[in-house]
């Protein structure tokens, strides 16, 4: 799956803006517009380097991404999930096929409890009082790594250790 450099430098690229945004939600609580929009616009880029047909596999990302941002902007709205967070997601849901974005979101939530029980007990460590701030983006971050790693990279390592397997096999029965 993986046996272009265009693909593993757009989800090298992907992974760099991940980890950014990460860094900078840590930091300041806040995901860059300049990031959440280099992500979604070089999502047809990586569409075309894997092949995807306009109609349905485009038509089928497009339609992920305006249901994400659909039901995440009722969340924003509620002040439950911030502006940035809602841009990340939306543009995550124009690269990552269906099934694995449902695996993302999982992940992200199962990560996001881990981060919040976390720093809830370091708020209490430290005995403050005002509203505590989770920075969400770094759980969506590392899921979206874990996306990349699990639903796009094995591919081509299980691609390659079957081609050495048929070639010690090859290589053996001479």
């Amino acid at each position: 799956m993986l046996d272009d450099p265009i693909r593993y430098g757009l989800l090298a690229a992907l992974a760099i803006a991940l980890v950014i945004a990460a860094f900078t939600d840590l930091k300041s609580r806040r995901i860059a517009n300049w990031l959440n929009l280099s992500v979604a616009v070089l999502a047809p880029v990586f569409w075309w380097a894997n092949g995807l047909t306009i109609w349905p596999d485009m038509a089928i990302q497009l339609g992920l991404a305006i249901a994400t941002f659909a039901v995440l902007s009722v969340l924003f709205a509620l002040r439950a999930m911030g502006g940035g967070d809602v841009k990340l997601l939306t543009a995550l849901a124009l690269w990552i096929e269906p099934t694995a974005y449902l695996q993302l979101l999982v992940m992200m939530a199962l990560l996001g409890g881990v981060l919040t029980l976390m720093f809830g007990a370091w708020h209490v460590m430290r005995r403050q009082k005002d509203k505590i701030a989770i920075p969400y983006g770094v759980a969506i971050a590392l899921a979206g790594l874990w996306t990349i790693g699990t639903a796009y990279a094995p591919a081509s390592a299980a691609d390659n250790n079957l081609a050495k397997a048929n070639t010690y096999e090859t290589h053996n029965a001479q």
